[in-house]
């Protein structure tokens, strides 16, 4: 199996295959709407809008598994991120990213790249001891730990890195642009 094989729903019920996106550099993301991560919407759609005509692409998956943090129907989420953050890129169907009903493409993202920790800082502390309230071993898992967690895939289908929330968004800026 390759990213290419997988699909992703769209609000509309149609699949968007990932086919599609082949030859392009592509981040796929799980989205919340009441998220103290939501502002990464602002330079996800720069990045977007400074890298789309050079290859780049964003999937972003509304998800609400993460203290409900994602309410509303596919519709207010869309309404939402063109109003305050003025997106562009296309946004799925809201769906689960773990668990029984997670989209097959994020069980594929996380057997390619699992955790690797939150990093430093507080921010990074704090979703630590959040995770650990959570599940103990949470760790040794590759489950998808928060909203805003973000796997990049390069031109040839690999999935080469996951940025974790609390990653900079500089530094995912800075890694998309050395794969364009």
């Amino acid at each position: 199996m390759s990213i290419y094989d997988y699909t992703v729903p769209t609000p509309k019920g149609e699949e968007v295959s990932l086919k599609d996106y082949e030859g392009k550099v592509i981040l796929i993301v799980n989205t919340a709407t009441g998220c103290g991560f939501t502002p990464h919407y602002k330079p996800i759609e720069q990045m977007y809008e400074d890298l789309h005509d050079k290859g780049f692409e964003v999937i972003d998956v509304p998800c609400n598994q993460f203290a409900g943090q994602t309410p509303g129907t596919d519709e207010e989420i869309h309404d939402f991120c063109t109003l305050k953050y003025k997106t562009q890129f296309p946004q799925m169907k809201k769906s689960d990213v773990n668990g029984e009903n997670a989209l097959p493409l994020f069980k594929y993202l996380k057997e390619q790249k699992g955790f690797e920790g939150f990093g430093k800082g507080p921010t990074a502390l704090l979703m630590s001891k959040m995770a650990q309230k959570q599940d103990k071993d949470y760790a040794s898992k590759p489950d998808i730990k928060w909203n805003f967690t973000k796997f990049v895939v390069d031109r040839e289908g690999n999935v080469v890195k996951r940025f974790e929330p609390t990653a900079d968004m500089k530094e995912v800026r800075k890694f998309v642009e050395s794969l364009i």
